[in-house]
């Protein structure tokens, strides 16, 4: 896959498993697993750039004598999200085409 690519879709990927509910990075990583394979090493700066964005915002609360920093999605992210999904919507209209051979639906 385009590094580009996957890196746009990290970022999305990164935002639809905040959309519902706050989290920290490695239950972001667990709840990805099953999708899309993430470090880590990956996660952080993904998650650092959507802080500078402004599409997630970030709190700390101790846990077990250690501190656990939490993401949100703000409105920003889920714009993100919305434009995304308009964006694949016309992805998946171009891919249906590819595949038909440059054939219209009838």
């Amino acid at each position: 896959m385009d590094a580009q690519l996957k890196k746009g879709l990290l970022e999305i990927c990164v935002l639809s498993a905040i959309r519902d509910e706050e989290s920290y990075g490695y239950k972001i990583i667990s709840d990805l697993a099953p999708y899309i394979e993430i470090s880590e090493s990956t996660l952080y700066p993904i998650l650092r750039r959507l802080e500078v964005c402004g599409a997630v915002t970030t709190s700390t609360v101790e846990f077990n004598g250690r501190l656990r920093r939490y993401f949100k999605i703000t409105p920003t992210g889920q714009k993100k999200l919305e434009e995304f999904n308009d964006t694949i919507e016309q992805f998946n209209k171009i891919s249906s085409f590819i595949t038909r051979g440059g054939k219209h639906d009838l």
